[in-house]
């Protein structure tokens, strides 16, 4: 029997050196026994037998490193061993990590989702508090990540808050950045933590101006931002509340609206519908839905282009999925990528009341962008918006593709010529293509209009009104097309 000890949790380059020279001596996976440096030691240590020096080579595919270097970040104990049997099958298997349904693959892959799933919430919910003022002020947080994801995630928080000298305190190891290198320390407990200071009620604020009580979707919010992370946030105090008062909170948004209610806008089924297309109606419905969270968690795991790395996660589509209108955008800002949630911030503050105008009610539409990660370039504290370029629409298209099938709308808005793009293909100019419906290929219409943000950069008083209006009237084109469709039917 070979014990093989590990130099800490997260020693890849120890597990990848070992299992390579136990493959090349032909040493069978349960022949070998793998525990960390840390651990508490057996009574009598054992003794490994002598390995032969190495000789030759083998080869793996690179999906597999790529596979390994994630997984082993899990905490189940029986990572190390899982791998390297995993390894010693693909020598003389080597498409085995096509077969997703091998248990040996299965697994392996399922723990890495759960390791960039947990560092994605690491991502979304750190918060720092600021420890002394002005220029002797410091940023710290603690987080209890799920797995050994605090190596793998400080890089995104030195790109993100490359100005701010910041550490982020977990049980497992802490993370520093002194504005030039990250380093690690051990862990620490929680009593080690700083407690609330003066920004945390600027963020409450902010928490709560985002919060839409109409599109309030309890158990959705819970999955994204479970209540083991609520309370390290410090916009959890505002969260029961917030719920408990949506229905007012939303009752009271209609009672003031600005324009007379709109009639609804939902099909009309027949009066004497049989029961069975009833029913088969619902479950399309239904499987409708479960296609697009399935479709929302596939991707929050998206790697198609760069992007992903400094961006806080994946902004995907939100709406009704019998929506008959699907508005699509250019890609998630500020705001929305700190949110999780498209069109939040002031671009979804002009479309919502544009859409008010034009006899839209937002609550019946899809909304999505064809780019689901922030694109951007730091400016000291600022992150200032980048277009994203035709590598990073197409990788992207996929998403919108899939969110279309899945939605089957009956009209696709394109806002701004980076949607226009992922709509039709193809760059397509937006004022030569506005002002009516355009036939896709599926028998879907198009619509192609200007992106609201658009309006909020045109420094005239006169030409931003004057824009405003066009972009009324194009989703008033919209609004038409939905009532057409709904009489038809």
């Amino acid at each position: 029997m070979h014990h093989i000890i590990l130099s800490s949790e997260t020693d890849f380059d120890g597990w990848r050196k070992a299992a390579r020279a136990l493959a090349l001596n032909d040493i069978k996976p349960f022949d070998v026994t793998w525990r960390v440096a840390d651990d508490a030691p057996e009574l009598f240590e054992p003794t490994n037998p002598p390995l032969e020096p190495p000789h030759g080579t083998f080869n793996v595919p690179a999906k597999f490193v790529e596979l390994a270097e994630v997984a082993i970040l899990h905490r189940n104990p029986e990572r190390f061993a899982l791998l390297y049997r995993l390894l010693w099958r693909l020598r003389t298997h080597h498409d085995l990590l096509e077969l997703a349904t091998d248990p040996d693959v299965a697994e392996p892959i399922a723990m890495a989702k759960a390791v960039r799933r947990d560092e994605r919430k690491m991502h979304a919910f750190v918060r720092f508090r600021e420890i002394g003022r002005e220029q002797k002020s410091h940023f710290v947080a603690w987080f209890e990540p799920e797995h050994h994801i605090v190596e793998l995630a400080a890089p995104f928080f030195a790109r993100r808050f490359a100005d701010m000298p910041w550490s982020i305190l977990t049980p497992d190891v802490c993370a520093h950045w002194d504005g030039h290198v990250v380093s690690f320390t051990p862990g620490v407990s929680r009593s080690e933590a700083p407690g609330a200071d003066r920004l945390e009620e600027t963020w409450r604020r902010y928490y709560a101006s985002i919060f839409n009580p109409a599109r309030l979707k309890v158990q959705a919010m819970q999955k994204e931002m479970p209540r083991k992370y609520w309370r390290n946030l410090p916009e959890a105090s505002l969260i029961k509340p917030l719920i408990e008062g949506a229905g007012r909170s939303a009752s009271a948004m209609i009672a003031n609206a600005a324009t007379e209610p709109h009639k609804p806008q939902k099909r009309l089924e027949p009066a004497k519908a049989n029961n069975k297309a009833s029913d088969e109606a619902s479950e399309m419905a239904r499987k409708q839905a479960d296609d697009i969270e399935a479709l929302r968690e596939e991707a929050a795991d998206c790697r198609a282009c760069h992007l992903y790395k400094n961006a806080t996660q994946t902004v995907f589509g939100e709406g009704r999925q019998t929506a008959r209108i699907m508005l699509v955008g250019e890609q998630p800002g500020d705001k929305e990528d700190l949110a999780g949630k498209p069109f939040v911030g002031p671009a979804g503050q002009m479309l919502d009341r544009a859409l008010q105008e034009a006899g839209i009610d937002r609550r019946t539409v899809y909304v999505t962008n064809a780019v689901k990660h922030f694109k951007f370039v730091p400016r000291g504290k600022i992150r200032l918006h980048q277009k994203p370029n035709t590598p990073e629409i197409k990788a992207c298209r996929q998403w919108y593709e899939r969110e279309l099938a899945a939605i089957r709308p009956d009209l696709v808005v394109a806002m701004g010529a980076t949607a226009a793009q992922s709509v039709f293909g193809k760059i397509t100019p937006i004022n030569k293509n506005r002002g009516h419906t355009i036939d896709l290929p599926d028998g879907t219409r198009a619509l192609v209009t200007v992106h609201p943000s658009y309006l909020l950069r045109l420094p005239d008083a006169d030409a931003k009104a004057r824009e405003y209006r066009r972009f009324v009237q194009d989703l008033e084109i919209a609004a038409d097309v939905l009532r057409k469709s709904a009489h038809a039917a």
